[in-house]
Parts: C-alpha cells; sequence; structure tokens
C-alpha cells in the first residue's frame, strides 16, 4: 500500500531524483528488516566455523561473531561492512600489557575471516580493511604509555585486488615520520576507490565557487600496492 502510494506520488511529480531516492531508501530498509533475521542468525553455522572465529573462547567470542557476521552479510550482497574492535587501543598507559591483551582478542577472528572468506572464493572481490585513525608515538607517555600520532603509522588490506604480502612504504628510523611511499589519507581514500572500480578524479563536482570531491581535489593512487 505504501509504495503505491509513493508511486502515484512520484508520477505526480514526474521525475523527482529526491523523492525517488527517499522511495529507494525505504525500500531498502524493508528489505534489510525482512532479511536481517535470518542473516543475524547462526545457528546454520556449524561448530568447526565457530571455532575458527574463536567464538569458543571468552576472550576472542564478541570480536569472532562480528567477523562471522561480517562474512554472512557479505554473502548476502551487503557492500561495505564495519567491525568495531573497540575503544582499547587508544593506550596513553599499560601499552604493553594492554596491547598484547588487544591483539590476542582479534588476532584469531581476523584469520578465521580471511581463510572463511578465501575458501569461498570470496576473498577476491572482498576487500578487508584493517586500520584506525592514527598510530602511536615511538617515545613513551608516561611511564608505559603512547601519545597519539598522525605522521606515520600503519595499517592492513587483503583481498579485493591487493598484492598479498606486501609492504609499502618506511617510517623512520624511529618509527616516526612516514619517509618512503608517503600516503596521504587522501591518497588512501583515492586507493580504495580504485580498487572498487571508482576514478576518484571523475566524481569532482562544483559547488560554491570550488571544486570538491570524496578525496577532497587530491588523492593519488598507490598503483605499487595493487596487484
Amino acid at each position: 500500500m505504501l509504495q503505491n502510494i509513493n508511486q502515484r506520488h512520484a508520477s505526480v511529480r514526474k521525475f523527482d531524483p529526491e523523492l525517488e531516492a527517499r522511495i529507494q531508501a525505504f525500500e531498502l530498509a524493508f528489505r534489510m528488516q525482512a532479511q536481517a533475521p535470518e542473516a543475524f542468525s547462526m545457528d546454520q553455522e556449524t561448530e568447526a566455523t565457530k571455532k575458527l572465529y574463536g567464538m569458543d573462547a571468552p576472550e576472542t567470542s564478541e570480536f569472532g561473531w562480528q567477523c562471522l557476521l561480517a562474512r554472512r552479510l557479505s554473502e548476502r550482497g551487503v557492500r561495505f561492512v564495519q567491525c568495531t574492535h573497540s575503544y582499547k587501543w587508544d593506550q596513553h598507559g599499560e601499552l604493553f600489557v594492554k596491547h598484547n591483551e588487544n591483539a590476542k582478542e582479534v588476532d584469531k577472528p581476523i584469520a578465521g575471516l580471511l581463510r572463511d572468506l578465501k575458501s569461498r572464493g570470496m576473498l577476491k572481490d572482498t576487500l578487508v580493511i584493517w586500520a584506525g585513525e592514527f598510530g602511536r608515538t615511538p617515545v613513551s607517555q608516561g611511564n608505559d604509555g603512547r601519545d597519539h600520532n598522525p605522521y606515520g603509522y600503519s595499517i592492513w588490506m587483503a583481498g579485493g585486488g591487493v598484492k598479498p604480502g606486501f609492504i609499502y612504504g618506511a617510517t623512520d628510523e624511529i618509527g616516526y615520520h612516514a619517509v618512503e611511499d608517503r600516503m596521504h589519507i587522501h591518497d588512501f581514500h583515492a586507493t580504495v576507490m580504485h580498487l572498487l572500480g571508482f576514478d576518484h578524479e571523475k566524481l569532482t563536482y562544483n559547488y560554491s565557487g570550488r571544486d570538491f570531491r570524496l578525496t577532497d581535489v587530491a588523492g593519488v593512487v598507490a598503483h605499487k600496492i595493487i596487484a
């Protein structure tokens, strides 16, 4: 009934792209509501698969559930899935102890996700990105912490057309500044968009006398990391 009303309204308005976008958004919301219960149910997964993601252990069960759900959503056509571990990587104190705990919580689920995607033939078409918004300084903060460092830090990507087992760029001798194959965040966005099949330079538009695009009229694709 609602769809009929929306279509009648749309026909009167001829073609209104904003109205059409709103109608499609409601349709997407309905499809998500109708299909989400099955997608979020783990009953169909084998115990071996759950164990692969670490759902059988308390320290890995929460993030393991997220990673397994990410695979289930991806194979059902969801285009973007975000798994969030925690805020606990912002370690201004007790870095060595806490980062070891954090690593134990995510390492097995991540390995399980990559192995599962590859075994199903999905990894080649799925870009997996593990990243935060900054790194940690190479010098201590207080007795055993690290402050924020936006000048040189690491992320990793897998699948989706990137080279496997490959290191791109390097920092200085103390790990503070990126000095080799430096990648600005705009370069990273341009590269991700390229891997997803978009030319970021073609998405430029002029507004209020200034050019805009998703990479802020900047960004260079890092072709060295592309397989």
